[in-house]
């Protein structure tokens, strides 16, 4: 588990560290990202330690100076679902549903940028005061997001959703209440029935976790495309295509749509198509797709309930812009979808449908 805020141990940690920081800043050492440095100012200052004191106290200031600082822990605790680093340092977590405090905290503002830089340089992104807003996928599969001042007005902020590498699959979800077991031969049946499923809900409420756990329900001999703006999807399945969408590069260039990934889709002879979220003009192309031969495929939506999620589909696909009277997108709409699913988190922390 992460330090305590009273831990003598962390504390001590942190001291090392400044000193560490500021003999690199004089020029009394090359750099603090040697592990000999490290291991050189633990011997120094705290020779009296037991070898297994002196052991965790390396591996905690190891872990401010080249890891991810009190972010390590989190991350490899498969206990937390997200990570939230509010401005000023501070950071929470959400673990089986409830958000908390993590115990654990960044020093200071400098300390939490370069931890940014380091989680971001694996994807190949960058945030700075020229483009203070990122979006990224971490080598774990992992989603990060950072806010950087002026925009975020108080400090830098960073939220990250974890990755599961095995996913939650249809038996998780009943053991975990989110869906009975009538309801989970209902959704079991619509998707080998080829019925084309939106799922909707609010920000956290699970909806990516039940697309995965639907895909359980395809054939194995089935081709399926996923698209996605950040891939998170997990699919139990052995013949899948995964396309993530690409942000336009520091020059503005080499930008790739979630609806350009959708129009090229149509040409890789997919059995099922599953957009992880619908967000803009693509919707058009869904809905078209859903309704002229893709059978059996699922999106989800940001909604408050499954009318509201139709009328978003109606409004997203209209930014298409292709001269569609409102009319003619709510009988496609109408023609594509055969089942809504709408699913909540509870103020308990369970997802429900």
């Amino acid at each position: 588990m992460p330090a305590g805020p009273d831990d003598p141990l962390d504390d001590l940690a942190g001291e090392l560290l400044t000193r560490l920081r500021a003999a690199a800043w004089t020029g009394a050492t090359p750099a603090t990202s040697s592990g000999e440095q490290i291991a050189a100012a633990v011997e120094q200052h705290a020779g009296a330690l037991s070898p297994a004191m002196r052991a965790e106290l390396f591996a905690r200031i190891e872990r401010r100076a080249l890891g991810l600082g009190p972010l390590q822990e989190l991350m490899d605790d498969p206990g937390v679902d997200e990570i939230l680093v509010q401005p000023g340092g501070a950071i929470w977590i959400e673990r089986s549903g409830r958000v908390r405090p993590a115990g654990c905290a960044f020093d200071d503002e400098q300390q939490l940028r370069d931890v940014i830089e380091r989680l971001l340089a694996p994807a190949g992104r960058r945030v700075d005061d020229a483009e203070p807003l990122c979006d990224a996928r971490l080598p774990d599969g992992s989603r990060v997001n950072v806010v950087l001042p002026p925009l975020a007005v108080d400090g830098p902020a960073v939220t990250i959703r974890r990755f599961r590498p095995q996913g939650l699959g249809p038996g998780d979800l009943l053991a975990a209440g989110t869906w009975t077991a009538g309801l989970a031969d209902m959704l079991a049946a619509a998707v080998r029935g080829r019925r084309n499923v939106l799922l909707c809900g609010g920000t956290g409420s699970g909806k990516t976790t039940t697309l995965g756990a639907l895909s359980a329900f395809i054939g194995e001999h089935e081709r399926i495309v996923t698209i996605e703006d950040t891939a998170e999807l997990i699919l139990r399945r052995p013949h899948v295509v995964r396309l993530e969408a690409r942000p336009p590069g520091v020059d503005g260039r080499g930008e790739v749509t979630i609806r350009r990934l959708l129009r090229n889709a149509l040409r890789m002879r997919p059995d099922r198509i599953i957009v992880g979220e619908v967000r803009g003009s693509e919707a058009l192309d869904m809905i078209q797709a859903m309704a002229t031969g893709h059978d059996g495929s699922m999106s989800s939506v940001h909604a408050g309930s499954p009318a509201e999620a139709l009328r978003r589909v109606e409004t997203l696909a209209l930014m298409a812009d292709v001269g569609l009277s409102h009319a003619a997108i709510r009988m496609r709409v109408a023609a594509a979808l055969d089942l809504v699913v709408h699913q909540v988190r509870e103020a308990d922390g369970v997802r429900r449908i």
